[in-house]
């Protein structure tokens, strides 16, 4: 009570009958120009909308790279072949080529015996063909995998199954496809039991696994795999190896290629995921020791997942900084207009003052209708935020999410902005010389 009584705006303020009958004046005043009032809410509005639909935004886009690299498994190091550009050896034709990189048994072996507290080392590899049903096709990837892969980079089986330890070890021509293969190449039935066609070999395909949000391996020829999802089947590795052998060949006209390696690529898992980057660490190490080139390269989800924080973070304050701006803007146009509508009721304030209301009770009034303005546009701006990002979703395909707290903070703030750019007008309206005031026409 003693600190209502120190601050008699607060008093008045807080007083219910008080409160009640200026804000009813400040509605009717507002209510006076309705188009005037409307059009100075709508600075806020925007700038309300704008905060809501940015954060929404910003954390849809950060959602979507997090998702992606937990899916590659946070106790996870991934290991891939990279083509160096000047890694091509000659083999005696000048027209003929030869080249040997990446990540070799040797690697794999040494990474097993030396590094500590791995779970599992599942290499694989990647061979860049047509694949084949009937008179379709489509340019894809035959990756010879492990059954436990799957498991390894956290992928769905959707329907059927993944091949299992018995078909690896019998070479079985088996395969699962991925969705993009199931849908180009199987657009009016099912693919599980059918087979495909890569370069004179069939697979019985047994089951269709998800895309891969992102896929980190390399193609035959060591160029990253594209961002968007391949199309990809999977066969098992022993089935790989014994149809196509440990150096694949390429014929172009006049000329042909031949390469050799004998891994795209190896997931290692780590039995604590507090020891991954020291464990990466350590696996870089050997790989520097081992190759004179730059023929590999390391992906630690972990550390893509600790920068996509930092990146969110820097995302954020950029959009509340733009999203700052607007409300600014909109905090300027009450301002203004509230400047403007105390040279307009000069002589309503003189009256007011000769009938006894007090420099507070005039800074109270002019406050009240500041807050409605900007409090009103924060409600209609919040109302367009959350739109936004709905529509954003139904219409680009962009995932946003939308945090609790925004619409809240964006309206404190809307409330807040009404508050601290409503006091200069309130004040100079209050200490206007009330004989003066009177006289004005």
């Amino acid at each position: 009570m003693s600190f209502f009584a120190a601050h008699p705006v607060l008093r008045l303020l807080f007083s219910p009958q008080h409160l009640w009958r200026t804000l009813s004046l400040g509605i009717k005043t507002i209510w006076l120009h309705k188009l005037r009032s409307f059009l100075t809410a709508l600075g806020v509005v925007f700038g309300v909308a704008s905060v809501v639909a940015m954060l929404a935004i910003g954390e849809g886009a950060s959602y979507e790279a997090q998702e992606q690299i937990r899916k590659l498994g946070s106790q996870n190091i991934i290991l891939s072949s990279v083509k160096p550009p000047d890694g091509q050896g000659s083999s005696g034709e000048s027209r003929s080529m030869i080249s040997e990189y990446g990540i070799t048994l040797r690697d794999i072996q040494q990474i097993r015996q030396t590094v500590p507290d791995i779970h599992v080392v599942v290499p694989s590899r990647y061979i860049s063909e047509n694949i084949w049903n009937l008179d379709r096709s489509i340019d894809g990837q035959v990756m010879g995998v492990l059954p436990i892969y799957p498991e390894m980079r956290n992928r769905r089986i959707t329907q059927g199954r993944f091949f299992n330890d018995l078909e690896m070890k019998d070479t079985v021509p088996v395969c699962v496809i991925n969705q993009t293969v199931a849908d180009r190449l199987f657009m009016l039935s099912t693919p599980v039991g059918k087979s495909v066609r890569v370069k004179g070999f069939y697979y019985k395909v047994i089951g269709i696994i998800e895309d891969e949000g992102q896929s980190v391996g390399t193609d035959a020829g060591g160029a990253s795999a594209s961002a968007s999802s391949p199309a990809q089947i999977m066969i098992p590795f022993s089935t790989l190896m014994d149809q196509y052998g440990e150096v694949f060949f390429r014929f172009r006209t006049g000329s042909f290629e031949a390469e050799k390696v004998q891994f795209h690529e190896a997931v290692i898992r780590v039995d604590d995921v507090n020891k991954v980057e020291s464990r990466a660490e350590a696996i870089r190490h050997l790989m520097t020791s081992n190759h004179k080139k730059e023929d590999w390269r390391i992906i630690v989800p972990v550390e893509l997942l600790k920068q996509a924080e930092r990146t969110k973070q820097i995302f954020s304050i950029v959009l509340g900084s733009i999203a700052a701006i607007s409300l600014l803007v909109g905090g300027i146009g009450i301002m203004n207009i509230m400047l403007a509508s105390v040279t307009e009721r000069t002589r309503e304030i003189g009256i007011r003052r000769a009938l006894g209301a007090r420099q507070n009770d005039i800074v109270v009034q002019f406050l009240i209708e500041t807050v409605l303005l900007a409090g009103v546009g924060g409600v209609l701006g919040v109302v367009l935020g959350l739109s936004i990002p709905l529509a954003v979703t139904k219409f680009a395909g962009v995932t946003t999410v939308i945090k609790m707290w925004s619409p809240i903070l964006a309206f404190s703030i809307s409330v807040l902005t009404g508050v601290a750019f409503g006091i200069y007008p309130a004040r100079r309206a209050a200490q206007m010389n009330p004989v003066e005031a009177l006289r004005h026409t």
